[in-house]
């Protein structure tokens, strides 16, 4: 089918505003590659050093400058549920790798923080800058220039964009992603979210709020619910970076061990001395980031990749901004229904038919773009397979079924759930703002009322214990932005929210805050742009102002008149208690220069352009096409 008006628009649009970026990003790829293993450049002390700790075998094999060598990198701890299974895999990884002729290491480890253990708590307001701290450690562990290919092992919230960020400043190097899968389901999302609300309204005790939590929270593999770390994997599966089929398998189980050892294996036979060369530079370029945009929004994932996919998308030199989520977002329909958008949690969504009907059905429909390079090589189709245990113990695939075994769960193109992706921008005089809307019935995604202005979550916590929330009100949160506090995720506000609106009252939120991928069902604007500390005007909001919150007009309005708007002065706030302490000291220099909300709220900006003529290392005559472009890289291949 020929691709979507709409998506072949905004990708052309998206080409033509990164073109210099682009260029200079993938310039400096063409710089940093160099003939034959990556270590060739090491001088014979670097080299030794480098191997030093070696088995024998291995040692002799990196001696040879003809094998090889591939970087594990890992957001392994035995904290964290997600991670945790991790631990095992290194090994998988290093026989795997032997027995194709190659060679791995364990290059370096991530930091892993859990939004889930941190909400609510100080830890919080590091987690939005950890993702760029993973990508810095990411370039530590490759800084050693001995790697021909790198393995990421990496599921949550942060963590899988920090990977690919720190892939990207390396990007003339294969990567491939490997997950590590949910965990088994447990109590289900809805009577979960049942206790959080009955323990809001006192009616529950912390003891069974706990016991609760536990049975949803219940084994190693990430949460079931369909927030930031499962939209991470829909993600890598969309844009060609895991094995098709590879992200909703559990834990522990030998489908799970035979597609890290066959993705290890990947890794091994794509670098440079192939024939079949696929850097991760090459691979996401604008057509894969318009594919990832459309994924999210055909499964109603995180808004935190409103902010993770702008930063991604810069990484690679491409540019990427809210209207171009909300004009796709307006033609891609919704195709899934997973907690909090529904009752299902990912392990349903895998059983009935998972990432590979998802992806051939968008592409069916014209909604992705099929001609991408993936770790698979060249074509996107490659994707709509469903992995499988073969009596050998090795994985292999079969087409993804043709038909949903459940359209509760999944459904195709021709018959959505919603005919758009559910996440909008929102704008006024407020600033921007993104909302998701897919879990938020249409009677409640207008409101019009007066605000209530918080300084932060305890405070409006604090509000509702007293019985004074038991109205009609739009709360301002605000001084949550990346500069003033990093950003927090603010979920402590779901459940009352939630209690206020099922009692009848027309409530919503408006923050510079981040609510991620578990939003629910009250209407929020989100990500409000600029916060206050860059100038932004919810800095003039006052208590009793009324604010207009409109999904389907994309109002974001204080209905205050102009001259008492422009007359009144940016509030202030003692924020001295939210830097220290926690750690929070060590990341002032985030806070200090981080971009804006829609730029991706990064510490890093778009790549500069290289001073010198990059010199081609392995093209002898490529006519007129330009060095550093990818379809120059097209054609050396």
């Amino acid at each position: 089918m020929a691709l979507h008006p709409v998506v072949e628009s905004v990708t052309a649009r998206i080409i033509a505003r990164s073109r210099p970026s682009r260029g200079a990003y993938l310039a400096h790829l063409d710089a940093a590659r160099i003939q034959g293993v990556q270590r060739g450049a090491l001088s014979c002390t670097n080299l030794a050093h480098g191997f030093a700790a070696f088995p024998v075998n291995d040692k002799l094999s990196l001696k040879e400058y003809k094998k090889p060598s591939v970087a594990i990198v890992s957001s392994y701890n035995d904290m964290l549920s997600a991670h945790q299974p991790f631990e095992g895999f290194p090994q998988i990884i290093k026989q795997a790798v032997r027995e194709v002729g190659a060679v791995a290491q364990f290059a370096g480890g991530v930091p892993a923080m859990c939004d889930g253990v941190t909400q609510g708590q100080p830890g919080m307001e590091l987690s939005l800058f950890s993702r760029d701290t993973i990508a810095m450690s990411t370039a530590v562990a490759l800084s050693h220039n001995m790697f021909d290919a790198a393995l990421y092992l990496g599921v949550c919230d942060k963590i899988v964009p920090g990977l690919l960020i720190g892939a990207l400043h390396f990007g003339h190097l294969p990567a491939v992603f490997v997950p590590a899968g949910p965990m088994t389901s447990g109590l289900s999302n809805q009577d979960k979210a049942k206790v959080r609300q009955l323990y809001a309204q006192g009616k529950a005790t912390r003891e069974d709020l706990l016991e609760g939590e536990s049975k949803a929270y219940h084994g190693a593999g990430t949460c079931t619910f369909y927030g930031t770390a499962n939209s991470n994997q829909m993600l890598m599966e969309v844009m060609g970076l895991h094995l098709p089929g590879a992200a909703f398998i559990t834990p522990n189980t030998p489908l799970r061990d035979a597609l890290t050892k066959a993705a290890a294996q990947r890794a091994a036979v794509i670098t440079a001395q192939s024939t079949n060369y696929l850097p991760v530079g090459h691979i996401v370029d604008e057509k894969c980031i318009v594919n990832a945009v459309v994924g999210l929004l055909a499964t109603g994932g995180s808004t935190n990749h409103t902010l993770h996919l702008v930063a991604i998308a810069k990484a690679a030199g491409i540019v990427i901004d809210w209207n171009d989520f909300n004009e796709l977002s307006a033609i891609v329909p919704m195709l899934t229904r997973i907690y909090p958008n529904g009752d299902a949690d990912v392990n349903h969504f895998h059983a009935a038919g998972g990432t590979g009907y998802l992806i051939r059905e968008l592409l069916d429909a014209g909604l992705l773009h099929e001609d991408v390079n993936t770790i698979l090589g060249h074509g996107l189709r490659a994707h709509c397979m469903e992995p499988f245990l073969g009596e050998d113990g090795k994985v292999f695939w079969k087409d993804a079924p043709a038909a949903s075994a459940d359209e509760n769960v999944l459904r195709p193109a021709s018959n959505p759930f919603a005919p758009d992706g559910g996440m909008v921008l929102v704008a006024g005089n407020l600033g921007r703002a993104v909302m998701k809307v897919s879990a938020v019935k249409p009677q409640h995604r207008t409101v019009e009322a007066p605000a209530l202005v918080f300084n932060s979550q305890e405070a409006f916590m604090a509000a509702y214990k007293a019985g004074t929330l038991d109205r009609d009100f739009v709360a301002v949160l605000r001084f949550q932005g990346p500069r003033a506090n990093g950003m927090p995720e603010l979920h402590a506000l779901t459940p009352a929210l939630a209690n206020l609106q099922d009692a009848g009252r027309h409530v919503a939120l408006v923050t510079d805050g981040r609510m991620s991928g578990a939003s629910g069902k009250v209407p929020a604007a989100i990500h409000v742009s600029p916060e206050i500390l860059a100038g932004g005007p919810l800095g003039l909001v006052r208590d009793g102002d009324i604010i207009r919150l409109d999904a389907f007009t994309g109002v974001l309005e204080a209905l205050v008149p102009a001259d008492v708007w422009h007359a009144r002065s940016l509030v202030t706030t003692d924020l001295s208690p939210n830097h220290v302490g926690m750690g929070r000291e060590l990341f002032s220099m985030f806070r200090s220069t981080v971009s804006a909300a829609e730029e991706g709220a990064t510490t890093f900006g778009l790549p500069s352009p290289i001073p010198t003529t990059v010199a081609l290392h392995d093209a002898d005559n490529v006519g007129d096409i330009v060095p550093g472009s990818d379809e120059d890289f097209l054609a050396r291949k």
